[in-house]
Formats: C-alpha cells, sequence, structure tokens
C-alpha cells in the first residue's frame, strides 16, 4: 500500500496547534512496536449512522498502529472516548472517502488525487467501548 508522508508543514505544525487546541480529534493509538502511545488529529466521518477513521495518505503510522491494536481513543475537548476499530473492505470504502473528502479542508482531500485507487485508503469503522 502507498504512502505519502505528510509534509512539514503538517506534521510540524499544523497537526502539533490542532492537537493542542482541539481544532479536531486526537486519535490516540498504541505504538506497535513501542506499545507506547501514540497521537495524531484526525477527522472522522459518519455515513448511514455509522462512524469511520480515513487515511488520505495510505499506510501511515496511525494506520499500521490501528491495525495491530485493533483499538484506540478519541480525544476531543476533554472528552475520551475509546473503540474497537473494524477494517473495511475495499469494496465498501469509497461512499465513505467520497463523505470524508467532503468534511476536510481541499488540500487533505487532494491528497487523494495523488493516490486514487480507494484500496490504498485504509479504513476503519469504529465503535465505541
Amino acid at each position: 500500500m502507498p504512502y505519502m508522508r505528510p509534509g512539514f508543514w503538517i506534521r510540524n505544525i499544523f497537526n502539533p496547534i490542532a492537537m493542542r487546541f482541539g481544532i479536531s480529534p486526537t486519535l490516540v493509538v498504541k505504538g506497535r512496536t513501542s506499545g507506547e502511545p501514540r497521537s495524531v488529529p484526525i477527522s472522522p466521518v459518519e455515513v448511514d449512522g455509522a462512524r469511520y477513521l480515513c487515511s488520505p495518505c495510505g499506510s501511515t503510522h496511525w494506520v499500521r498502529n490501528l491495525a495491530v491494536a485493533g483499538e484506540g481513543e478519541l480525544r476531543h475537548k476533554g472528552n475520551v472516548e475509546r473503540f474497537r476499530a473494524h477494517d473495511v473492505p475495499v469494496e465498501e470504502r469509497e461512499p465513505i472517502i467520497n463523505a470524508y473528502r467532503e468534511i476536510v479542508p481541499t488540500s487533505i482531500g487532494a491528497i487523494f488525487d495523488s493516490i486514487p485507487d480507494v484500496a490504498d485508503h485504509s479504513t476503519f469503522r469504529i465503535e465505541s467501548i
């Protein structure tokens, strides 16, 4: 699966600000090798009453960590929600990814143009535990 590393601005400026000031929810998942919690801002999307996490950049570290851990937390403005994650089959991803592209900034949505195959964008259905 391809991986497009986020640029300097996203990694070093936007992500830390988004997490610190609660601009977007923060995904916290156990690192697959270290076991230490890893954090990244994320934009969950709701489609037909179910919630999903999509990876615009392909096989990112958070994707690989969540695939191994099978669960994580969403933190936002003082609230913590634990969840289980279930991989969405490739043939079911397109409407979810389309809904995701509608809620994220154009710059993030444009990454899908660089990696156009929905099979390259891990998508997880999340359920609170």
